[in-house]
């Protein structure tokens, strides 16, 4: 059975897309849906400003749910050939990419835009991580709507 590549990480290091797509490209990879998280400076429609965002996780928990979601991902998409979650924390400025999820498969018409997007959505439901916002005004700690189901 050929093993698919998967790159699961919770890190305090940039993103670098590019080689994160090259990890993930194979020689039959025709198509790549990617979906980046940016820190906004301004969130237009509460006028709020955005000095820096801080990111925590509970890393061995945090990439045990990415896990899960990569699994998911190939279950529901099996032509999916290569898959990356990747979640940045520390401290982070605008402009800067938090989070990439990338899906690569032989062909466009695969699925592979939907399963990036599962991907994303999935995160954000069930990964443990946790944003403080900081601004001009304060900081305050941005609430997930994820509460787990016991064993979880």
């Amino acid at each position: 059975m050929e093993v698919l590549p998967v790159i699961i990480s919770i890190t305090h290091d940039p993103l670098d897309l590019d080689e994160l797509l090259k990890q993930v490209t194979l020689p039959t990879t025709g198509a790549a849906a990617m979906f980046t998280g940016i820190v906004r400076g301004e969130t237009a429609r509460e006028g709020r400003k955005t000095e820096h965002l801080e990111y925590e996780a509970y890393i061995p928990m945090a990439e045990a749910k990415m896990r899960q979601i990569a699994d998911e991902i190939h279950q529901k998409w099996p032509i999916v050939e290569g898959i990356v979650l990747v979640q940045r924390i520390g401290i982070l400025f605008p402009l800067t990419p938090t989070v990439v999820i990338i899906c690569t498969a032989s062909h466009r018409d695969t699925g592979v835009f939907d399963a990036a997007k599962f991907g994303i959505d999935r995160l954000k439901e069930i990964v443990p991580v946790w944003k403080k916002e900081i601004g001009p005004s304060g900081e305050e700690w941005i609430e997930g709507h994820y509460i787990p189901d016991a064993g979880e």
